[in-house]
């Protein structure tokens, strides 16, 4: 959040500091009659700071006009791309996210080489993220998020903005984890194990770094378990038992299979390596997750 302060920041004052400097000669044709004040559209640069006012003062609504206007009457004065940013920035304050999309994917066409195209495609991304649901919805607007977070890291890596997008892109995932792992919850409670399984597996192997992991782990024990596959279920809590050896989603799957009758077998398996039951499978390289069925 402090990153995209900052960049506001920047943008604001490169707003302010154009819309007051009152450069009539750069206005480029007549006022046209609209929805202003006496029924004419302001002078270039009069209207671009009206603009840059209202929305220093949270009146976004006014702002988008005033900025659209800029463009759209104005389009060849020297605040006319800037206008159109800014208005993309006060679609984004009003939530109107469909508008703000579409303002800032015009502005990237337009201007791909702007110093502000980096804030535009942060921008745009929030656009996305912030309308990212709980893992009980649909989940399409969380996988727009993480298109448009990576394109913020891919086109600008060594910005602010592509920090922040590393963050929140971590959160995006984790959130598509948590929506796999919330079906497969119900999948196992409708004992459909095998499509808890599909679930559970993705999350183990496509979020591995998600917050989902050691869980997912446990649960694909349980539905081997369930499902007879006393080898995959050992296999797996080697998985987990390797990965995450002191979380308390091991000491679960350690105790189903002390319940099944399994570790007296795995411990003789991990007496030969030297450790506990239950045993890690031939090492992998560390905290890397496998899968061997």
């Amino acid at each position: 959040m402090t990153n995209f302060r900052s960049g506001l920041a920047r943008v604001s004052l490169l707003a302010l500091a154009l819309g007051l400097a009152g450069c009539s000669a750069l206005q480029n044709s007549e006022p046209k009659e609209g929805e202003f004040p006496g029924g004419v559209v302001p002078p270039a640069d009069k209207l671009y700071a009206q603009g840059v006012d209202h929305l220093q003062k949270g009146d976004y609504d006014r702002a988008a006009q005033d900025f659209n206007a800029e463009e759209e009457n104005y389009p060849y004065s020297v605040w006319a791309s800037h206008a159109e940013l800014l208005a993309g920035y006060a679609q984004y304050k009003q939530q109107n996210y469909d508008d703000a999309i579409s303002t800032l994917t015009r502005f990237i066409g337009l201007h791909p080489a702007s110093p502000e195209a980096a804030y535009a495609y942060y921008l745009k991304a929030l656009c996305y993220y912030e309308q990212i649901e709980d893992v009980q919805r649909d989940q399409t607007t969380t996988y727009e998020a993480i298109q448009t977070l990576q394109d913020v890291i891919n086109r600008f890596p060594d910005s602010a903005y592509a920090r922040d997008a590393r963050i929140k892109l971590r959160l995006a995932y984790n959130r598509l984890a948590g929506h796999d792992m919330e079906i497969g919850r119900f999948y196992e409670k409708q004992h459909l194990y095998a499509a808890a399984v599909g679930r559970f597996q993705d999350v183990a192997t496509n979020y591995q770094t998600t917050t989902y992991t050691p869980e997912a782990l446990e649960r694909l024990v349980e539905c081997y378990l369930d499902l007879g596959l006393s080898d995959a279920a050992v296999r797996t809590a080697s998985v987990l038992g390797y990965n995450y050896p002191g979380s308390s989603w091991y000491q679960a799957a350690y105790g189903k299979l002390q319940d099944h009758g399994l570790v007296t077998a795995a411990s003789e398996a991990q007496a030969a390596n030297g450790g506990n039951a239950p045993p890690p499978p031939p090492p992998p390289a560390k905290h890397h997750l496998f899968w061997i069925f």
